[in-house]
């Protein structure tokens, strides 16, 4: 089936509840031709922690908000919630997910996994807006697939009355990442789908520090690919770390607010 505004593929993107991000940095990274519908991941509860375990649990259940929509993958845009299932559940529900739905299922964790294999990357940096419980979850999740966490550099607006990760601004992510610039690493990960990472990775491409990439767009060249049934590749995941194609609509964007 061909859709006026998904020629290429539809994806279907379960995104947290309040997180302002998603939807933005994503439509940006979209190539013509791919588009997404959206479906909230919902939790009354008051922890941070404890909702992202509830969107973890209901990753099922939330699919169904996409009806009989003709997505052909479908995509979790929440790494939190893979840092406290854990590396070996996530997968065990992943691919129950993915059987019982017919649709390949992707979460914004296994993507950045993924990229990193392909970069044969071992020594690791992340920015991480997280608070030092998350920090943890996600340090113990990374090493778990392999990956040595060599430096953090923290980011996290504990004063925010929203939220102390989506009210953080692209320059707050742009000075932690300009931290690690010196640092002897294979590449940096910028962490959490909801802190605004598109601007300080398109002013990190042709530094001398390491390649650096976030979880949306580690998310966004995974969903592509699932897309166009292509295995994951350095040759492919390069593109997108050189910003081809992304980085002129970010641009064309920040013109245009301006404008």
């Amino acid at each position: 089936m061909s859709l006026e505004y998904a020629s290429r593929g539809l994806v279907g993107m379960l995104t947290p509840q309040a997180n302002t991000t998603v939807e933005p940095e994503f439509n940006l990274l979209w190539p013509p031709g791919v588009a997404m519908i959206n479906a909230r991941l919902m939790s009354d509860k008051e922890s941070m922690s404890a909702r992202l375990v509830d969107y973890f649990a209901n990753y099922g259940s939330s699919l169904r908000q996409f009806a009989n929509a003709p997505i052909g993958v479908a995509a979790a845009a929440c790494t939190g919630a893979s840092y406290l299932a854990g590396r070996e559940r996530e997968a065990v529900v992943s691919k129950a997910i993915a059987e019982q739905s017919g649709f390949p299922f992707i979460t914004a964790a296994l993507a950045v996994v993924d990229a990193l294999t392909v970069m044969k990357a071992r020594r690791i940096g992340l920015v991480s807006p997280y608070p030092d419980d998350l920090n943890r979850a996600s340090v113990a999740y990374w090493t778990s697939h392999g990956f040595g966490v060599a430096e953090v550099a923290s980011v996290f607006n504990s004063g925010s009355a929203f939220h102390p990760i989506y009210s953080l601004g692209g320059s707050n992510a742009a000075e932690a990442l300009a931290a690690l610039e010196d640092k002897r690493l294979d590449a940096i990960v910028m962490l959490g789908t909801g802190m605004p990472t598109l601007a300080p990775i398109a002013q990190s491409i042709g530094w001398r520090g390491a390649p650096v990439m976030s979880c949306n767009l580690c998310l966004a060249w995974r969903v592509v690919e699932t897309v166009e049934q292509q295995e994951p590749s350095i040759a492919a995941l390069e593109p997108w770390l050189r910003g081809e194609g992304w980085v002129d609509r970010l641009v064309a964007h920040k013109k245009s607010r301006r404008s």
